[in-house]
Order: structure tokens, then sequence, then C-alpha cells
């Protein structure tokens, strides 16, 4: 009996750490939602992060759980996940967000809990107990995500430029003020909808790894999904300032219109990697599409210096993940 009871208590904070990586994520990402609209005026910080917590709740009724499913059951081998291995994922995961929040930098919430389920494993029992198709495929999109988030940006602010040719600049602006609205909103429901499954896959990779649902069930319990979505709602409403102003302003320069085809592209490139079910970066996605805007204008309008930087973070983050992972893995056999 008391094994079962020190079971329950391992896990309840193991969720409850999730939880916390969850509400962090949310807080470390807010800025790739929010930070357009706020750069270009659109909106008040304090509008804006309320509006993008509204949209990453909303997502639960539109998105199947297909990222969840990627990172609960096709990122490690069956039989190898346990509660060391997810303690040390998790720890992993929110020491390399709060390392870049604290510094400012935009890097990706979605990797770092790769970088850590990697490092944890991979202490555990080596890297043979990882799934190949499920680690190369969220690897890819480290630069398919940007690229496509940069493509359709500079595609869709040239095709905005050719059919807006012959209107004036202040009628464009207040067009385009409204329509910002409509972009920032699917790129809060893209956010929500990839970003909270990747908490739920952990979770969901818990349970199933201590026996409180089976690995056959087709989705996790539906308290693990509320609570996934809330808890990343309530973390972009507390926003993460420090990134706000890098991505808002210190890539390029935004005006509203840049800022709707910047947040349209992302918008479609998380939806199209949601559908398929791969983990990837909101981050690198805005930032692709954000640099993508910038580039139609002229090369010189992009701070090279600034995105340089962070391609390196994009770069450290699943190693650096993964190796606190794995001291965090080795800590929890001492600990528990």
């Amino acid at each position: 009996m008391a094994t079962v009871q020190v079971a329950v208590w391992v896990v309840v904070m193991l969720v409850l750490i999730a939880l916390v990586f969850d509400f962090m994520n949310g807080f470390h990402d807010a800025a790739n939602s929010i930070a357009t609209v706020v750069s270009t005026g659109v909106l008040k910080p304090g509008q804006a992060v309320v509006f993008a917590a509204f949209f990453n709740v909303a997502a639960l009724f539109v998105f199947h759980l297909s990222v969840a499913a990627t990172v609960g059951k096709g990122i490690v081998q069956p039989g190898v996940v346990d509660v060391h291995v997810v303690f040390g994922a998790l720890i992993g995961a929110i020491t390399w967000n709060l390392v870049t929040w604290y510094y400012g930098i935009p890097s990706s919430s979605s990797h770092a809990l790769i970088g850590g389920i990697v490092g944890a494993v991979m202490a555990k029992s080596g890297a043979g107990s990882l799934v190949a198709a499920g680690i190369l495929k969220t690897v890819a999109f480290i630069l398919v995500s940007p690229v496509l988030g940069f493509l359709l940006g500079s595609l869709m602010m040239v095709g905005v430029a050719w059919t807006f040719r012959h209107a004036g600049p202040s009628r464009v602006d207040k067009w385009f003020r409204r329509m910002q609205l409509v972009s920032a909103g699917a790129y809060s429901l893209g956010h929500g909808g990839n970003d909270a499954q990747k908490t739920i896959g952990i979770i969901w990779m818990l349970l199933i790894a201590t026996g409180y649902t089976a690995a056959a069930d087709k989705s996790p319990p539906t308290w693990t999904i509320v609570s996934c979505y809330l808890a990343i709602g309530l973390g972009t409403m507390f926003g993460g300032w420090r990134i706000v102003k890098t991505m808002g302003q210190r890539i390029t320069k935004l005006k509203p219109v840049g800022g709707f085809c910047a947040e349209t592209g992302g918008a479609l490139t998380l939806f199209l990697a949601t559908g398929l079910g791969i983990p990837v970066s909101t981050t690198h996605t805005i930032t692709g599409a954000i640099v993508g805007v910038g580039s139609t204008q002229r090369a010189s309008a992009v701070r090279w210096g600034v995105a340089g930087n962070i391609v390196w973070a994009w770069i450290l983050t699943i190693p650096a993940s993964a190796l606190v992972a794995a001291v965090a893995y080795w800590l929890s056999l001492q600990l528990f």
C-alpha cells in the first residue's frame, strides 16, 4: 500500500511540474502571438495578452490531438519511459526556458521539451530507445517551419503590396489594423493548438508509464486536455515582455500590413504542422515570417545580427536542454 501512495504522490508532482512547464510555455511564447500587434500599436499589451490567451484555449475545440500522440507515443520506444525520465525531461525544458527568458532570447519551448526527453532517455538506456522517425521529423521542422514561415510571410507581403499598389498608405494602414486582429487570432489559435498538445503528450506519456491509463487508449483523459489548454492560456495572459521587444522591434520594424502578413504566414505553417502531428516551434515559425516580411522591403530592413543570435539559440536548445535533462534524470534516481 505504501508503494502505491508514493507512486500517486510522484505522479501528481510530475503532472504539476508539467503544468508549470505548460504555463511557462505560454508565458515564454506569448511574444510570438502578440509582439506584432503590440509593436504596430493595434492592441495595447494588456488587451493583446487576453486576446491571445482566449484563442490559445479556443484551440481545444479546433485541433485533433495529433501532436500529443507524437509526443506521447512517437518519440520514445514503449516501456522505456518512467517517472525519472519524465522528471528529467521537464526539468531540462524548464531550465532552458528560464535561461532564454531571462536573456530575452526567443527560443523554442517545444524543442526544449523534445531535447529534455531525448537527454533523459539517453541517460537511462541510450539512443536506441528513441523512435528515429519521430525525432527526425521534429528536427527537420527546425529548418522547415522558419523557412515555410519566411516564404509564406514574404509571398503574402508581395501579394498584398501588389493588390494595394494604388491605395494610399493611410488607407492601407487603417484596413490592416483591423485585419491584423484576424491574423493575430489565427496565429494564437495555431500556437495553442500545437504547444498545449506537447504538454498533453508528456502527461499522457507519464500516465501510460505508471499504469494510470492504457497504452491502447486513443486519447488521454479529458482532464489532461482541459488543464493543459487552460495552463498555456494563463501563461500567455501573464506575457513575456522581454521577448516581446525582441520579436516586435529588434528584428525589423513592422507596420500593420507587415504584421498581418507575418502572422498569417506563421498561422498557416502552424495549422499545417499541427494537422500532420508535428511538434514545431512557434518561435521559429513567427521569426521566419517576420524576417520574410522585412526582407521584401530591403535586406537592410532586417537586423541580421539579432536574427543570427536567435538562430544560435535554436541550434543550442536541444543539446542544452538534453544535457540538463540527463543530469536531472540521475538526480531524480537519488530523490524518489
